[in-house]
């Protein structure tokens, strides 16, 4: 997607935005690592106050108008605190991991007192010092302006594998560690909570679950593994995320190449062969000879993507040759259809590719051979039972088509989303409507006309209206696309996700 359109993106300020702890008692071992979910610094390092004054000056930036028309008048200064504390790895392994406490303070009645939780999960990023206490980053801001400064407690870690973290590698879309470094999460801001200098705020034992994109299906991963833990979940809105995970990669083999193709393959496929390790003998069984040498540590790094990409470590969309693997798959290379995504997936196919395409016949012929109950075509609705290959032995492991919610659950995106496809959150839907009718589950899709009573109408209504604007900007820069990729650039971090932020504070009010 054409680069130039960022100006246009970033004036448009549609901000980006993917319990018990668990574990033992340590013992009398001097040197058993600490149990999961233990605080590991006594009080929590204090990093500022937000105030509400400052709030408003960030939100009336130019980049931030959108979210500044969906957010109510802030009511709380917000204390930050960043904590560090004990989990495992993809493999169990004992390690640390971080996160931002975010505490509303002030005299308001919604700033003391006993207060509810949203415990978030950030999207992908490929920054190994990424932090969600740094307050230049826009889901940090969404999350302060929507929830913090309206009276929530705020928990939203960093993940194991970045800021402080001493695991050595993110494990990316594993949902048994994902969920577990969550909770771990949770129970070290619970402890540090009365330990918070500046505030006396109580947690009131509600309980919010949130995230978006790769956080989304982080959050799903949660409450399911919460559910299962007898934990309270008091509501949960997963956004935009990739849960049905092995149908995705499925449709991305079938030539519908999303938008961060790449980066996600990357980040996936290092995560799975460390913690799996049979994803590959050898990197070139996978990659292209030029990318093979150290794919499995690339990501995340401290290294911008740009660079990266300037350097020759990774292509920035290619994510396969244009020569089809076999005769019989020249229609889905690329695919035309759907129509509104062609010019997206084409863009994956090209020189400089990143996988090998004997690779990806072999992953097609196995998708054939034990074909996915979602893709291409609904049949059982869930993963294969029994793939042959590795990587989609575990993408079936740790594919969510597999439970059903008993606390609400609201599912927000948008069906043309070019990097994390809706129909993720179709197959959820379907999923849990045939399992359990009568389950609490609410879908929002952005794109859908607005409905009698429709709650979320104004929130339809701006994303059309930006979409449009979107558009039609890139048209009067010389854009003979009409646009398109322009939109396909801003849709799934920049218009999709600020309204799916207020579409969850509006789920989340009054529960």
């Amino acid at each position: 997607m054409k680069r130039h359109h960022l100006a246009l993106i970033a004036a448009l300020a549609l901000a980006a935005c993917g319990g018990g702890g668990g574990g033992g008692a340590t013992g009398s071992n001097p040197s058993a690592p600490p149990a999961r979910g233990t605080l590991l610094q006594t009080p929590p390092e204090l990093l500022s106050t937000f105030t509400i004054s400052a709030l408003l000056t960030e939100l009336e930036l130019p980049i931030n108008q959108l979210l500044l028309s969906v957010s109510s008048a802030p009511l709380c200064d917000i204390v930050f605190y960043h904590i560090q504390y004990a989990t495992v790895g993809g493999a169990g392994e004992a390690t640390t991991a971080s996160a931002v406490l975010m505490i509303p303070s002030g005299l308001g009645a919604n700033c003391s007192g006993e207060r509810p939780i949203v415990l978030y999960a950030h999207g992908t990023t490929t920054d190994r010092a990424f932090n969600m206490a740094d307050l230049q980053n826009a889901e940090t801001i969404s999350l302060a302006a929507l929830f913090a400064s309206q009276g929530y407690i705020v928990v939203a870690p960093n993940y194991a594998g970045y800021d402080t973290s001493a695991l050595p590698y993110h494990p990316y879309l594993i949902a048994d560690q994902q969920s577990k470094d969550m909770i771990d999460a949770l129970t070290a801001a619970r402890t540090a909570l009365p330990l918070a200098s500046l505030t006396t705020v109580k947690d009131n034992g509600q309980l919010f679950v949130t995230g978006y994109s790769q956080g989304g299906y982080v959050a799903m991963a949660t409450h399911r593994a919460m559910q299962a833990a007898g934990m309270n979940v008091t509501a949960a809105a997963p956004m935009s995320g990739p849960y049905a995970l092995a149908a995705f990669v499925d449709a991305v083999f079938y030539g519908e190449v999303n938008g961060d193709a790449t980066v996600s393959s990357a980040l996936l496929l290092g995560a799975y062969q460390t913690v799996y390790g049979n994803m590959y003998a050898n990197p070139t069984d996978i990659f292209e000879p030029q990318y093979a040498t150290g794919i499995q540590t690339l990501l995340p790094s401290t290294t911008p993507r740009s660079q990266l990409y300037a350097e020759g470590k990774l292509p920035e969309y290619a994510l396969y040759s244009p020569t089809p693997p076999a005769p019989e798959f020249a229609s889905i290379t690329p695919p035309t259809t759907p129509s509104d995504l062609a010019e997206v997936f084409a863009l994956g196919f090209g020189a400089g590719n990143l996988m090998q395409n004997s690779y990806r016949l072999s992953y097609l012929e196995d998708a054939q051979a034990h074909p996915d109950g979602g893709f291409p075509a609904i049949t059982t609705g869930v993963a294969a039972a029994a793939p042959g290959l590795p990587w989609r032995q575990a993408l079936q492991e740790n594919d969510l088509r597999n439970w059903v919610p008993t606390a609400p659950v609201l599912l927000c995106g948008g069906d043309v989303d070019p990097l994390v496809f809706f129909f993720n959150t179709q197959l959820m839907q379907s999923y849990w409507a045939a399992q359990a009718p009568s389950a609490p589950v609410s879908v929002l899709d952005l794109e859908a006309a607005a409905v009698p009573n429709d709650p979320y109408a104004n929130l339809k209504q701006d994303f059309a209206i930006a979409k449009a604007l979107v558009a039609a900007t890139a048209v009067s820069q010389g854009a003979t696309d009409g646009g398109t990729l322009a939109v396909a650039e801003a849709y799934h971090t920049m218009l999709v996700a600020p309204l799916c932020f207020a579409a969850t504070k509006s789920f989340f009010t009054g529960r």
